[in-house]
């Protein structure tokens, strides 16, 4: 995905297969925010985080001791709580930069509950109208409660999957399979896997809460 201009990053403690590819948005990112075990992918590429948020119960071996010498502002919670560390720290980013998009490495991949728990918090009540991506080297996963610009390139893969109920979708353009006021409904799999036909495509709701995921093919 293009790099925003104004964004913060948070780190999750899942699976980021290549970490080489976080660099450049390492460098220009307003704040970097690690939840929990998620600390060890900046950690991997020479840089501390600004906050480390969470119960601490998944960091990596010897770093609890280093935590007090670095220049970090910790936030550490109880292991009994109702949130997940990734909850967590997603709403303290968004509280502390309201205006900044939010975009959530290590979000993907290991236990299958921690990686649909991730993709629902795109549904947050505290989330919802702020600009929250989950990206990976090749994916991206956001919501959808009105309208969204997909830049991407021909042959991408955009998929639009209903949360929570139906969602009527007033119009799309650049995919090659069109929708045109019309409904999808929670459960079945109508709008897996369309295709973009040029560099951008558009999405219009009417109403309802869609997941759009975007794939791109490695060069």
């Amino acid at each position: 995905m293009e790099i925003p201009a104004d964004f913060v990053l948070v780190f999750a403690n899942g699976v980021i297969e290549n970490i080489a590819w976080i660099e450049p948005y390492l460098s220009r990112a307003q704040a970097v925010i690690a939840a929990d075990g998620g600390i060890r992918y900046p950690l991997a590429l020479g840089q501390i985080p600004d906050t480390l948020i969470g119960d601490l119960d998944s960091l990596p071996e010897g770093i609890d001791e280093q935590l007090a010498d670095w220049d970090m502002e910790l936030i550490r919670y109880p292991s009994a709580k109702e949130e997940t560390d990734l909850e967590l720290a997603l709403l303290h980013a968004r509280r502390r930069f309201p205006d900044a998009e939010l975009l959530v490495l290590g979000g993907f991949g290991g236990r299958l509950d921690q990686t649909l728990g991730n993709i629902t918090l795109l549904a947050h009540p505290e989330l919802i109208g702020h600009s929250v991506t989950l990206i990976d080297e090749y994916e991206t996963a956001r919501l959808i409660t009105a309208e969204a610009t997909i830049t991407g390139r021909a042959g991408d893969v955009v998929s639009l999957i209903p949360l929570g109920g139906p969602v009527r979708v007033r119009e799309t353009i650049g995919l090659r399979w069109p929708l045109q006021d019309e409904i999808l409904d929670f459960g079945p799999t109508r709008g897996i896997s369309n295709e973009m036909t040029g560099e951008r495509a558009t999405v219009r709701l009417s109403d309802g809460m869609l997941l759009c995921t975007h794939a791109t093919t490695p060069p």
